[in-house]
């Protein structure tokens, strides 16, 4: 048997060490007979500031890595730095995976394909008609796109921050012209959901450190599916509110999962056992945590 390369991957960002990415592509690794090597370059504790990694993506290609994962804050910085950009991530404008081809440096987005791999996963046939999405930030800049690319007609964005969600709203106009998009506020869920296919919920709360509901479970009904992106813990709040009225749920372990799967295929050309990474993540969630490292990230 001819004896696979060796890879060399890292994860850049601030507050990276608690990441379940390394484990994941590394047992993956591991099943494939790689000898698959991740690591996490934290900003923080290697003393680097955010707006230097062009020269991060230098050091590495330098030092021999194959690839990288890029998370917050530098999933827009990184764009001037790469040589090439795919299509789905220079049209979101943002990069979480960095591969060396060659004398390239490529990027790609695998938060919005994750997401879609995900929902057709868990949630087979489901419609997408009007859907309802609560949260602009990173997270859920991809999942907007990954939604009006699976064929939503009409996303409305919904965000504390209301000025955020209406820019976020005009910029997903511009990429998808044949789609609906607007903004709302919080206290609009009330007409929202009841007119609504699903809602996908993509702000901090649930999380260990940020318990309870996004908004009043009185607004869930039976007809509605509801997507939460977080996914430590996986059961959260409102997931266990939307199932006691009936409602499909989908779970943020599976846009974890589906964007580290992409990924890997990416960086290896090899494609991985997503049955497998689903049941490792899982395990790898069931696990205790310090809550006091839990923090919202967009991934991976």
């Amino acid at each position: 048997m001819t004896q696979r390369r060796p890879y060399l991957v890292g994860l850049i960002g601030t507050g990276v060490g608690p990441s379940l990415t390394p484990a994941l592509h590394m047992a993956e690794g591991r099943a494939q007979g790689l000898d698959y090597v991740y690591r996490t370059l934290d900003l923080g504790e290697l003393g680097l500031a955010p707006h230097q990694i062009g020269d991060i993506v230098g050091w590495a290609r330098t030092l021999g890595y194959d690839a990288l994962n890029i998370t917050h804050p530098c999933k827009q910085l990184v764009l001037p730095h790469l040589d090439t950009v795919e299509q789905v991530a220079r049209t979101l404008g943002a990069v979480n995976t960095v591969v060396f081809d060659a004398d390239r440096a490529v990027g790609y987005n695998t938060d919005t394909t994750g997401f879609a791999h995900g929902f057709a996963e868990g949630l087979p046939g489901a419609h997408l008609d009007t859907v309802v999405l609560v949260g602009a930030g990173g997270a859920g800049t991809a999942v907007a796109d990954a939604l009006l690319r699976m064929g939503t007609c009409h996303l409305t964005v919904v965000d504390l921050d209301v000025d955020r969600a209406a820019a976020l709203a005009g910029e997903l106009c511009t990429r998808h012209p044949h789609a609906r998009v607007d903004a709302s506020s919080f206290d609009k869920l009330s007409v929202l959901l009841p007119d609504s296919d699903g809602v996908v919920h993509a702000t901090p709360t649930g999380m260990a450190d940020h318990p309870g509901l996004p908004f009043d479970a009185a607004l869930l009904h039976a007809d509605l599916w509801v997507a939460d992106v977080v996914y430590r813990p996986l059961d959260t709040a409102l997931l266990q509110a939307a199932r006691a009225v009936g409602c499909r749920t989908l779970d943020g372990g599976h846009m974890a999962v589906y964007q580290a799967v992409d990924a890997f295929a990416l960086i290896t050309g090899i494609t991985p056992d997503a049955a497998r990474m689903t049941a490792h993540f899982r395990n790898l969630v069931a696990q205790p945590f310090p809550p006091s490292t839990i923090r919202f990230k967009e991934h991976p």
